[in-house]
């Protein structure tokens, strides 16, 4: 498909790990995600809205990892997704920042508070099909300072462009 990939998982070992995925700007972001999991041959797991998993389409996205969130208001969802790390030897979780496709000028914080819940790293992943390159992250671990990491996160993205260019993330740094 003509997609050069930047560094890998394997390299890391990193058995834990919350993994962010940006810009998230169409469907397309979801096989391309597939396929770098099976190049790099790493086990990777990913949460989607409750609503994703009905059948037809359902028993798919389990089989390939997936897990299903309620984001109805009210769970603690940072807090059940912590306690998924603590039950398994292996787990590496990938979460849209973003928390849509639409375009956003900032990213839900949700995953960064699971990453320091479980005490894990996040890599950051970028799909830019502008340059149609993936680049993936060495581990990151969140500090105590949430506005300088969060600038350090968005530095890792700018001028990546999403399948849907017009909805890519832009950070403001």
């Amino acid at each position: 498909m003509g997609w050069k990939m930047e560094g890998d998982f394997s390299k890391h070992t990193v058995k834990k790990c919350v993994v962010i995925a940006v810009p998230h700007t169409s469907w397309h972001d979801f096989y391309i995600g597939l396929l770098i999991r099976k190049i790099d041959g790493v086990r990777i797991h990913f949460v989607g809205k409750k609503e994703l998993f009905k059948w037809p389409l359902g028993w798919y996205l389990k089989k390939v990892g997936g897990i299903s969130i309620d984001r109805t208001p009210g769970q603690n969802k940072v807090e059940a997704i912590a306690k998924e790390f603590e039950k398994r030897e292996e787990l590496r979780i990938t979460i849209a920042p973003e928390g849509t496709r639409k375009k956003v000028s900032e990213w839900k914080t949700g995953f960064y508070y699971i990453a320091k819940a479980a005490n894990v790293p996040i890599i950051m992943v970028a799909f830019n099909f502008g340059k149609k390159k993936v680049t993936i992250s060495k581990p990151f671990y969140p500090t105590e300072n949430i506005e300088e990491d969060f600038k350090f996160m968005y530095s890792f993205f700018k001028a990546v462009k999403g399948k849907v260019p017009e909805n890519s993330f832009e950070p403001d740094l």
